[in-house]
Order: C-alpha cells, then structure tokens, then sequence
C-alpha cells in the first residue's frame, strides 16, 4: 500500500531507487521532497504537481502569467500567511474563497485556512498549485502593496523631516522633489490599474483609513488600503499633475493628463469632488493603444447595424444616443465619428471632455468657466463650414435648438441625450423645447445601449437552461422578425452559457464588456405618429409593431448566442428580475 507521496513517485517510475535513501533523509532534515526533485532536475515541475494531483487526488490548477488574482482577492489571506504557509487566494465567488497550496497535506496550512475562513466569514475550497505559480502571486503581493509599502515608508521620512507640500496652486520642481515618495505611491497605483485592464480609479478619503478601487469590467473592487494620513499629499500630486489649483478644495475641479506607461502613452481624465471626509479623486484611464473599436466590436449587429449605418450615411440630420452615465456613449459616438472622419469632409467636435482623439478630426473641449460651453460652442462650429457636427452632450433647450438648426441645414449631427430608452427620445426632444413638426425632419436615429459583462471565451460552455427560463426566452424574442432570426442565428430549442472561471479570466468568469442597444429608425409611419403628438407608450406600440429589437430581446439575442450569461442579459434590461424567471437561476441540463 502507498503511504507516501515519494513512494508513489517511485511506484510510478518518476524517481530512481538510487535516490530514495538520499531523499527521504533530505525530507527528514526538514527539506521540501518537491524542491529537491525539482532543484536536482529529478522530475520536470507540470508532471511533478501532475502526479501530486493525481496522489492527493485534488485538482491542479494553473495561473497564467500577468492575470493573477485581484488585490480585493489577495486582501483574503495575509501575505504573512501566504509566505509561511505556501497558499495563496486565487478568486472569490459568492461568498467562497478558491485557495492554492503547494503543500495542501500540511495539517498546519489547513488549520490556518479555518482560522482565515472564520475570521473572514467565507468559504474555501483548495486546489493545488505549482511551485512556480506560487512565486508568481506572491509576486503580486510584494509589487503593488509592497511597492506602495516602501514609497509611503520613504514618505514617513519626509514628513518628519518637514519636507511637506506648500500650499501653492503652481507646478514647480520644489514639489516635485519633496514630493517623490508620494510621486511613487501615485505612479505604483496608476501602473497596477492599467495592468489590470481597470477604466477608472477611486480615491476615497474615509473615516479611518484612504481606500484605493479599480473599475474593471464595471465593477469596482478594493484594491489598496492607506494610512488617512497620506491623502492630502496623493490628491495634491494628482492636482499638480492635471495642472489644478492644489490650494482649492471646497468646489469640483476637472482635469486630465497623459503619461508613458510600458512605451505607450496612456491619457487619464480626472474629476475632484468635496466630501465630508476630504476630496475624492476619481480618474478615467483613456488608453489610446487599445483603439477605437469598430461597430460590430461595440456589439452592434444585424439589423441594427444597419439602421444605424444607413441613418449617419444619410446627407444630414441628428443620431442621438442614449443611456445613463457609464453606459458607453462616447465610445460609440467615437465609433460613428472614425467612420464619418474622411479626406475632403470637416469633422468639428465639441466635447466636454476629448476621450478619444481622432487624426484629422477637429475637436474642441468646452470651458463653462470661461463662458465656452455647448450652445456658444455651437454657434461658433457653424461659422466653420462643418460637414459633420458632434456635440458631447444635448443638456439643455438652447443646445437642443441649435443641434436641431444645424441638422435642418445640411449637417450631420451626432451628440447624447440622457433617456432610458431610444423610444423616449421623441418626448425628451419634445419636453427641451423642440416643435413637434421638426422632430421628423431632423431625427435620424436614436440609438439606447447599455454595457453588460461578456462571459470568457476561454472558459464558457453551453447549458440547457430551465423550462421556465426556456419559455422566458421564447417569450421575449418571439416578436422577432424571421430576418432577424436568421441573421441571428437563433433557433429552437435555446442554449445559454454560464463560465465557471479561468485563470486568463481572474476565475471571474467574464472579461471584457460589450454592448446592447435598441435603435429607432425614423420612417413615414413614425412621421404621421409624431406630428400627432403621441403619448410615449403610443410611440413604443409603432415601434414594436415595425419590428424594433428592444435592448432586452438584444441582450438575450447575445446570451443564446453565448456573448453573456442569461443572468446579466436580464440585469441590464432594469424592467426585469430574475424573480420573474424563478430564483433557481439556470438548471444544468446537458452540454
């Protein structure tokens, strides 16, 4: 019978007889059987763990280089421990902590485990992990909090020394000596937030403590815990970066600034906001190498696609798009620009602020300080014989009269209102001011869109989902067109997909956003229907009975094609819960 791990290894082939004596007394010495083995080149790391796999008949689990574990994640286990014990937190879902160890036999490490699962009020469950990727986490404890670590230490000496921060609202080379410590400290999270693939940061002053989060993916997670002390000196250094009055922190100030990360320029737009605790600091990573996507990248698809592409191909007008704030607007409007943005057209923008920059394009960022803003901005674009006009946001009467003037006069007019839906863009238009006769004549398109979470490509696979989520989907789409099923490619019976999680994915199971949209289409049946100034429901009856994919039947058009999960398909359409299509969620019914 096999007792031991190092007589298994020899039962397999995998260790020489003549190293058995050599080993088992290295062992009793205190040394790692594993480390040996692998120092002395006895047996290669991936068949070593393999076989300890397969001996403790536990999963292996791999992590892949650079797409570690979040820092929220890593907060689980103390670095401390993580050293000591030679386990490490690899994810965290619904309350369970995904642990890796390297010796998952040591009754000790497991007696650790409990204590941190109890402290912590979650679950655990152990996979086994390489040497190897062991170090590499570990790894990523020491960069960013280590990094950070040894900056506010630096910082700790400075401030004894008195080398602390004028109260000047100029850049000089004073501050940015004394304040190199914390020029470290805003750099390290700056860096680690990029890699991260995060879209913005929060810097939050609280009562006790400065709390550090990354938005990935739409959600924000905790990444980094400050001394309080510290986030004078970390929002000043923001300040001066952005060029903002550093002495100023009664009111909101906006700004933005670019530095070189990896070799490539990386653009970061940055808002202050007075709370009671002290200023919040967010800041919107723009990263200009990721590009501006393509439509069909942004999720636009069949017969939406279209509609939205004949609409801004026609010689002028408005298209208008809709949705809350993060909803991705300016990313599509950059999309709709970058195709418009040709020789031998003007393209003019005013923008509040420039996200995206375009080669060619004319943009312009409005100043409300300065009395620059939208409607006087307009005024002036039109005096600079444009072809193309996009304004970044529609917010008031002035500014929607002025759109609609350039659209009646042979323009093509791109800009945002906020609407929950492409439908209420005829009554929001109304309700600005807007005659109802010229609605019409200048409406293009309105498109509404969301973001929704895409389900990893590396980890996803298809699901029968429940009766009652079957005939949920049936439901929803069968107003469908047959067109655009067949574009589509939807077809009973529906599949869903569900990721469980990766390590490309951070064991998320999603990575990555994509878009859903609704897009109206003015046509002569709208027409006749506006001028006789219909109720918004009465707009929505026309639309539906012409065929419009809602934002809904788009999601789930997405989630039967495997792009998302059915349950963050319904989350976006904000009409919906899941309690209408039953608290089980998805029964697994076959692959």
């Amino acid at each position: 019978m096999v007792k031991t791990f190092l007589d298994f290894l020899v039962e397999q082939a995998f260790v020489p007889k003549d190293k058995i004596n050599q080993l088992k007394e290295a062992v009793r010495k205190g040394s790692s059987l594993e480390e040996l083995l692998i120092e002395q080149k006895i047996v290669p790391e991936g068949k070593l763990f393999k076989a300890k796999s397969d001996f403790l008949q536990m999963p292996l689990r791999s992590v892949v280089e650079g797409e570690g574990p979040q820092t929220e994640v890593l907060n689980k286990v103390p670095e401390e421990a993580a050293e000591y014990y030679k386990m490490v937190p690899l994810a965290f879902l619904n309350g369970e902590l995904m642990v890796g160890m390297v010796y998952p036999e040591d009754v000790k490490a497991q007696e650790a485990l409990k204590f941190l699962s109890l402290m912590g009020g979650f679950h655990t469950t152990v996979n086994l992990i390489t040497l190897t990727d062991y170090n590499r986490i570990l790894g990523t404890y020491r960069s960013l909090r280590g990094e950070v670590n040894k900056a506010l230490e630096e910082l700790s000496e400075s401030l004894k020394k008195d080398e602390t921060i004028e109260e000047v609202s100029t850049y000089d080379e004073k501050i940015t000596s004394e304040t190199a410590p914390i020029s470290k400290t805003v750099a390290v999270v700056i860096r680690h937030a990029v890699d991260g693939r995060a879209s913005d940061i929060h810097i939050e002053p609280q009562e006790k403590e400065l709390r550090v989060r990354f938005r990935v993916d739409g959600v924000l997670h905790t990444s980094l815990i400050l001394p309080k002390d510290v986030h004078p000196q970390i929002a000043s250094r923001i300040k001066i970066l952005s060029n903002l009055r550093i002495d100023e922190r009664r009111v909101p100030q906006d700004g933005r600034f670019r530095l070189k990360i990896d070799q490539k320029n990386v653009d970061f737009r940055v808002s202050t906001f007075p709370t009671s605790q002290g200023e919040k600091v967010v800041m919107r990573i723009l990263d200009p190498s990721i590009g501006i996507k393509t439509l069909p990248e942004l999720g636009l698809q069949g017969v939406n696609l279209q509609k939205l592409e004949k609409g801004i191909r026609r010689p002028f007008g408005m298209t208008l798009i809709t949705g809350p704030t993060g909803s991705g607007k300016s990313t599509t409007l950059a999309a709709l620009l970058s195709i418009l943005n040709r020789e031998g057209v003007n393209v003019v923008s005013l923008e509040d602020p420039i996200e995206y920059y375009l080669e060619g394009a004319n943009q312009s960022q409005v100043r409300p300080e300065l009395q620059y803003t939208f409607a006087s901005g307009l005024r002036s674009i039109l005096r600079q014989d444009p072809d193309v006009v996009m304004v970044g946001e529609i917010r008031d009467t002035e500014t929607a009269e002025l759109t609609v003037h350039a659209a009646l006069t042979g323009h093509v007019v791109l800009s945002t209102l906020h609407t929950n839906d492409a439908i209420g863009v005829v009554p929001r238009m109304a309700d600005m001011g807007i005659a109802q006769f010229l609605i019409p004549s200048t409406l293009n398109v309105a498109l509404a869109q969301r973001l929704v979470r895409k389900l990893c490509p590396d980890c996803k696979r298809k699901v029968k989902p429940s009766s009652t989520i079957q005939q949920f989907i049936e439901e929803t789409i069968k107003g469908l067109s047959p067109e655009v099923r067949k574009v589509s490619n939807i077809n009973p019976p529906y599949f869903v997909y569900e990721a469980p999680g990766c390590p490309r994915c951070g064991h998320k199971g999603t990575r990555g956003r994509i878009g859903v949209f609704e897009v109206m289409e003015m046509t002569p049946e709208f027409e006749k229907l506006i001028l006789k100034r219909p109720t918004e429901s009465e707009v929505r009856a026309e639309a539906q009975r012409q065929g419009m994919i809602t934002m809904l039947q788009d999601a789930i058009i997405k989630a039967v094609q495997g792009e998302v999960s059915f349950q963050e398909a319904v989350r976006v359409a904000k009409e919906f819960s899941l309690a209408e299509v039953g608290e089980g969620g998805i029964q697994l019914g076959g692959k």
